[in-house]
């Protein structure tokens, strides 16, 4: 592209090379003393000349218009391309965070399935196991003495009810520190009392909307919640593995109306259900 400097003075060479070949003038005349004598033009050669150049004054005007409107859609260009650049490279940030959720939560279906297919095999197991009055199973337990902690009998099953928001921090699974003795009584109990019998670990929710991607419904939740207290009992409390078994009720079992803060407190819940059958031998 030509700026309008170079434009000038490229005028002005044809200016004079044009000068140089007008019809009609003379070429280089020669003094009698052998050197060049002015060149001497017309009035009708300095019109024309006058006319050419201010031809290519105007062809360079336009040429540095033209120059300046490409420099300016070039930076519009530049401009664009930039803003391009940075959509692209969020939008591959955010592909990338999107396909670690999708890797977190199939490892987390992967899991759920693994849980659901052992509480299948559980669940078998108890239906083949003997099936007797369970009338040991009005004892007293010393679990029924602690603050929260809700004991009572549904048939021939006694429900031990555990609120979820003194075992976790809300809509997690992670137990709060202090629980361990908690599981620790539990687990004596049922170990002095019932040591044979089949126990559930079963975990109910509120129905409240989900907060963290890791659970993305209330199944989610109250499964990894049971699992969470089956690991402690085993753990902590030293109870056989094969005595225990997870069910998850999401949010499908309320005790009272979720109406209310209160209500829903009472729903967030594990019960550890001890059943009159016992473990298969």
């Amino acid at each position: 592209m030509l700026s309008a400097h170079f434009s000038s003075r490229a005028l002005v060479f044809a200016a004079a090379t044009l000068a140089t070949v007008l019809p009609g003038c003379n070429q280089h005349p020669v003094s009698p003393y052998g050197q060049p004598a002015a060149l001497t033009l017309s009035p009708q050669q300095q019109t024309a000349i006058a006319q050419q150049t201010q031809q290519y004054q105007q062809r360079a005007a336009t040429l540095d218009h033209d120059n300046q409107e490409l420099q300016s859609l070039l930076a519009q260009s530049k401009q664009q391309v930039q803003i391009l650049d940075e959509q692209m490279r969020a939008t591959q940030l955010q592909l990338k965070d999107t396909t670690d959720r999708l890797v977190a939560m199939q490892t987390d279906n992967d899991q759920l399935r693994g849980r659901t297919s052992a509480m299948a095999v559980s669940m078998q197991n108890r239906a083949q196991a003997e099936i007797r009055a369970n009338n040991t199973l009005l004892r007293g337990l010393t679990v029924a003495n602690m603050p929260g902690v809700n004991v009572r009998q549904d048939g021939d099953v006694i429900r031990i009810e555990l609120p979820g928001d003194q075992l976790f921090t809300y809509g997690t699974a992670q137990l709060k520190p202090g629980t361990e003795g908690l599981l620790k009584t539990i687990s004596a109990d049922i170990t002095q009392n019932y040591p044979q019998q089949l126990v559930g670990v079963e975990g109910h929710t509120d129905g409240s909307p989900m907060t963290m991607p890791q659970f993305p419904s209330d199944q989610h939740l109250s499964v990894a919640q049971a699992m969470a207290v089956y690991d402690g009992l085993s753990r902590f409390g030293g109870m056989p593995t094969r005595q225990l078994f997870v069910v998850s009720h999401g949010s499908s079992h309320p005790v009272v109306s979720n109406g209310t803060d209160a209500g829903r407190a009472r729903n967030r819940r594990i019960e550890v259900v001890i059943y009159p059958e016992t473990m298969p031998r």
